[in-house]
């Protein structure tokens, strides 16, 4: 059946209040405003308001209207709705086949966008959005109960790998931040410097124009955005590559390095496994006495403070000497071989299920377009 999506779902813009009125203390309602949790089918929220706007109900599918269009969510309670997206809700309470309807058709969506600098879609833009659907609500179910059953797996990775990473990140703690481990204090044998004593500190680096040096295919490049958008210690998927000819002029790093991010969005730390070049956005690190696991959580704890020493008229950055000169210890040789002991199968469990949920991932796209054009007959199948 061919139709126009509000012909089938009710559609509802955001809004948003002033500034003063939203807090990251957990005061408030719940807001959602763009892109900021996307990328898995449940939001978390990081951001709340004291104020009432437009609400999306418990089950509603949430999607982003600009910058960029057609990120969604299914929110899993009832939220306050920011200006950068609107909630969908299916006539027939269908939501989860909603949910996939529009990972089908953001590519239409996106045709229809406009703005100068970020892209967007209006109500109408969204209303008048032509779709071919079946018309058997069983069948409906069917396609979306095949699909959640990947995500659903996806989800409980992800749930396993949080877990694992603040087992982690407290077992760090206690040993380098409070020193319970230690009775109370750093020991007398370990060493007080600053970090580019103990690790070698590089910047990427860019070839300019980078337009001209962009392809479909090629070395792998990294961006900030890949990494913004995921939870997982470890980076998979990259989007982008250039074109060899660019190798000059930037670094290109082989898997299991470590970088931080040092513009934009600074102090992210993130593992690659997969060779990628960087440009001048991230920091790597070719020599250290202190292991990527100890590092990665060393810059996750230090964040907040490395990012209210960085510096920016737009955005923060994260100067090399900054990091360089920032206060660190050192503690023994033998202390760091066992605290790797203890995390490295934390992360090595991660890193599993990080690339299972990438085959997942794979898996759902390809299915997605498949059950959606009816290219594969769920009619008789029992779920």
């Amino acid at each position: 059946m061919k139709c126009k999506l509000s012909d089938i779902a009710i559609i509802t813009m955001g809004q948003s209040p002033k500034s003063i009125f939203y807090n990251t203390e957990g005061n408030g309602y719940p807001f959602l405003q763009g892109n900021r949790t996307f990328g898995f089918k449940k939001p978390y929220f990081d951001t709340y308001t004291t104020v009432l706007t437009k609400i999306g109900l418990s089950g509603d599918v949430i999607m982003s209207v600009r910058a960029p269009v057609g990120d969604l969510n299914i929110t899993p309670i009832d939220i306050c709705l920011g200006r950068g997206v609107c909630s969908l809700r299916m006539k027939n309470g269908n939501q989860d086949f909603l949910y996939y309807l529009m990972k089908y058709y953001k590519p239409h969506l996106i045709n229809k966008e406009s703005g100068t600098v970020f892209g967007s879609v209006n109500r109408n833009d969204i209303a008048n959005l032509e779709v071919d659907i079946t018309i058997d609500e069983n069948e409906q179910k069917k396609i979306a109960q095949y699909l959640s059953m990947i995500d659903d797996k996806i989800e409980l990775n992800n749930k396993i790998n949080n877990n694992l990473e603040q087992q982690a990140q407290a077992i760090f703690k206690s040993w380098f931040v409070d020193y319970e481990y230690f009775g109370g204090k750093a020991p007398k044998d370990w060493t007080s410097g600053i970090l580019s004593d103990f690790v070698e500190i590089k910047r990427g680096g860019s070839p300019r124009p980078i337009q001209e040096y962009l392809s479909k295919d090629g070395l792998r490049w990294l961006k900030i955005s890949d990494a913004t958008g995921i939870t997982s210690p470890y980076i998979l998927d990259i989007k982008e590559h250039i074109k060899e000819s660019g190798l000059k002029k930037t670094v290109l790093l082989k898997a299991g390095s470590l970088v931080l991010s040092n513009s934009a969005t600074p102090g992210i730390p993130k593992i690659l496994d997969v060779d990628s070049c960087i440009h001048d956005g991230w920091l790597y690190f070719p020599k250290s006495q202190l292991s990527n696991e100890f590092l990665y959580l060393y810059f996750k704890y230090i964040r907040k403070e490395l990012v209210a020493l960085g510096n920016g008229s737009v955005f923060t950055n994260l100067k090399t000497d900054i990091l360089k000169k920032y206060p660190t210890i050192l503690p023994s040789e033998k202390v760091l071989a066992d605290f790797d002991n203890i995390i490295q199968p934390f992360f090595e469990q991660i890193l599993t299920l990080t690339r299972e949920n990438h085959r997942l991932n794979l898996m759902r796209d390809t299915l997605l377009p498949k059950l959606m054009s009816g290219e594969i007959d769920v009619s008789n199948i029992d779920l």
